[in-house]
């Protein structure tokens, strides 16, 4: 480029400061969007990839009654290599008053090549050391146990064993607590038999590292043949996997649905933005060919000048995505973004920018050099002003009406460029409205139970009688929870009974009935979807080495486990399952605040636990949701601004004859603002009825992919999305005021054309 053509477009840009910022804004929001979503969605990025390729993790973990001889799982085909067989006993973390089940597993005092769990703070366990022992990092901050600190755990005989926190690590073989409980605790064999000496009561764990990850469920059938009716449960790496990816994949599809309407929208406002800019700019174009400038130069000016906005912006956006995926998700992002989906996003966004910038470009070069080509259009009267006409309005917004429409194409990409910004945020308040769902009425999630009893070392009619005196308590519900195997006996899914046939607990069933009788279950989508099964069908689980028949009379939303959850009564298990009851689940009375009863019943030697919202695993969608509303709102900006400054392009000298007609400078004001307005008016109309009538279908969708199930989306509130039209009607006219006003009381004299 030649030394006129940069200073040009230097002179151009300095013009128009603000619409080029708003434009290098819009786009940086939404590559750094795009890029988020990327990052969470891609199966790299998942915290259990990162994890378990540096732990050298286990595909197949499988716990028995007895410690089954490594040999024989050495020979199985597909086998590459073993962990343990390492002994693992239940007991009971005891912390100011608090007490919290957790699970000791021995592990050598050399960190093993598999299975290895990643130290994040203090040390590995120590011989030297015998009540050292590692937490892993989830339940240790859940619980606010740290290095160097004491704490209490009691064992099946009652005796009461002090432990310290020798340091904390993570695991790619075990999901993050609460949703994968108990606790986890490494232990060195000594420590364990000194909490738990009897052998019996405790059970062997092993672990499978496989040549070929995609035979999981073929070498867990053989493995569970082998050792022919010893496996208590089994979980595969898909379980892991999948139960830390649920939120993450939430945030995922949710960041890139609102990404990838927004550039669309973005490349709209960019399109118009472009054309706009260079209908004002035609007189120059023209003088610039008419002093030798050729078509080739002016297409390359204004394609530089437009797209170098674009490509600046897609640079920040992917500069302020990798730091977001690095420092603001640290915790959530283990491996950063590959380099393939990097690189596709950038270059198929400056791709995407270039053409919308190219197009009017290109129209803009075939401008004549003759310094009439500036002409304002013409044409016959829109619909709108004959409408205007018949219902008598006033002479100003006739005008109006009449100037919105004049440039149709201008005008359709305008109310497009709201629509989408306004359909987007539409669908942000729906997600805004279900998570307020999941805080006001936690029992259509099947949360109905705020509050969680175990007995502890009390009986279990004791702690029910206990639990049941508390003013707050409106219903208690024996329950237990065991580990089933699916048919084919290849993987481990909770089998939840709660309540009983006659007094059966509130689940919130979204299809089908609940059950009435023995036999007869509810499941979450996630269940049916790994057996796949539909509601009215029949299956076989293994429970304790007992088949367990049940008919799945009714699909429930189930937020645990992926909703991967068999629910039964409490009557459908065997005795030796379901007696006594494992812990109570307690419907508190309306307004009662489950943190209070919680301390309440826990000064009553009860071991008490709460709820895990749903609303507030997913509170961070509320901030993604403001922070994509504000780039969407920089987006309609931009093209509101276009739209302005094209009605005051194409009327500038019209401002003149409408003095000279008679109307005032208010008038006149009213009139600019009327065609500026009856596009927003239909752009943002348009966008709200289209994200009001699909808000709860995405997320239905997005809650049956993450197994919870669809019936979870609510729509925004019509008095929410009244004022949010409202709002956006009402700023987008005062925006354009502004130069409306401005263009208004300037002095401009009347020339013939």
């Amino acid at each position: 480029m030649n030394p006129a053509e940069v200073r040009w477009i230097r002179a151009d840009l300095r013009a128009r400061r603000v619409q080029a910022l708003l434009a290098v804004l819009a786009v940086t929001g939404i590559v750094t969007a795009l890029i988020t979503a990327a990052t969470l969605l891609e199966d790299g990025t998942n915290p259990w990839r990162g994890l378990f390729e540096r732990g050298n993790g286990a595909h197949v973990w499988i716990h028995t009654k007895d410690a089954p001889d490594p040999a024989t799982l050495r020979t199985l085909n597909g086998v590459a290599d073993l962990a343990g067989p390492y002994r693992s006993a239940p007991a009971t973390l005891s912390q100011e008053g608090k007490k919290t089940p957790v699970a000791l597993r021995e592990t050598p005092a050399v960190p093993p090549s598999v299975g290895r769990p990643l130290m994040r703070e203090g040390r590995w366990l120590d011989p030297r050391d015998p009540r050292g022992v590692v937490v892993e990092r989830s339940f240790a901050r859940a619980l606010g146990l740290r290095p160097g600190g004491p704490f209490s755990v009691v064992g099946l005989n009652g005796a009461t064993h002090t432990l310290t926190v020798a340091g904390t690590a993570e695991s790619g073989d075990q999901g993050f607590y609460p949703e994968w409980a108990p606790g986890l605790v490494w232990t060195l064999p000594q420590t364990l038999a000194q909490v738990e000496p009897k052998v019996a009561r405790s059970e062997s764990v092993t672990g499978l590292r496989l040549a070929d990850p995609d035979a999981t469920a073929l070498v867990a059938q053989r493995a569970i043949t082998k050792l022919a009716g010893q496996v208590q449960r089994v979980s595969t790496w898909h379980e892991v996997r999948a139960s830390m990816e649920l939120d993450n994949r939430l945030l995922g599809v949710l960041l890139g649905l609102f990404g990838a309407a927004g550039l669309v929208a973005a490349v709209l406002a960019i399109a118009n933005a472009t054309g706009g800019r260079i209908l004002s700019q035609r007189r120059d174009i023209a003088t610039l060919k008419s002093l030798g400038f050729t078509r080739r130069q002016v297409v390359r000016m204004l394609v530089v000048e437009h797209g170098s906005l674009g490509l600046l912006g897609i640079a920040l956006g992917v500069l302020c995505g990798r730091l977001i995926t690095v420092y603001a998700l640290a915790e959530t992002v283990v491996v950063p973004l590959s380099s393939a989906p990097l690189l596709g996003i950038a270059f198929g966004t400056a791709l995407v920018v270039l053409v919308a910038v190219w197009l009017p470009a290109w129209r803009g070069g075939r401008t004549p050099p003759l310094p009439a080509a500036a002409a304002p259009p013409r044409g016959h009267l829109s619909r709108a002003a004959r409408l205007a006409f018949l219902v008598r309005l006033p002479p100003a917004l006739v005008l109006g009406a009449r100037d919105a429409f004049t440039r149709r194409l201008p005008a359709l990409l305008t109310a497009f460029g709201l629509a989408i910004p306004m359909m987007m945020i539409t669908i942000g308040l729906g997600y805004w409205a279900t998570l307020d769902d999941f805080r006001d009425r936690p029992e259509q999630v099947g949360q109905a139970a705020a509050l969680t009893v175990r007995p502890g070392m009390m009986t279990s009619e004791d702690a029910h009688r206990v639990a049941l005196a508390d003013p707050d308590v409106v219903a208690a519900f024996p329950g237990t929870e065991v580990d089933a195997l699916v048919p084919g006996q290849t993987r481990t899914v909770r089998a939840r009974a709660l309540g009983t046939v006659s007094d059966p607990y509130p689940f919130a069933v979204v299809e089908g009935r609940l059950f009435r009788d023995r036999g007869e279950a509810v499941a979450g989508q996630g269940l049916l979807d790994l057996l796949n099964v539909r509601v009215g069908d029949r299956t076989r689980l293994t429970i304790g080495g007992t088949p367990l028949i049940v008919r799945i009379v009714g699909r429930v939303l189930e937020p645990e486990q992926d909703g991967e959850v068999l629910s039964v009564a409490l009557d459908s298990l065997a005795p030796k399952d379901a007696v006594p009851p494992q812990f109570y689940g307690l419907v508190l009375r309306e307004g009662a605040d489950p943190g209070a009863v919680r301390s309440r019943l826990q000064g009553e030697a009860l071991e008490v636990s709460q709820a895990v919202s749903l609303a507030d695993r997913l509170s961070v969608i509320r901030v993604i949701i403001v922070a994509l509303v504000v780039v969407l709102a920089l987006i309609g900006l931009a093209n509101l601004l276009t739209a302005s400054a094209l009605g005051l392009r194409d009327h500038a000298l019209d401002l003149a004859v409408l003095k000279a007609m008679g109307l005032t400078p208010r008038q006149v004001m009213a009139t600019l603002v009327t065609g500026t307005g009856l596009l927003v008016v239909l752009g943002v109309g348009a966008g709200a009825a289209a994200g009001a009538l699909v808000s709860s279908g995405l997320i239905d969708l997005q809650g049956a992919a993450s197994g919870i199930g669809a019936g979870i989306g609510r729509a925004p509130a019509p008095l929410t999305l009244l004022l949010a039209v409202l709002v956006a009607v009402g700023a987008a006219l005062l925006v354009a005021l502004i130069p409306a006003r401005k263009a208004a009381r300037a002095r401009i004299p009347v020339t013939p054309r």
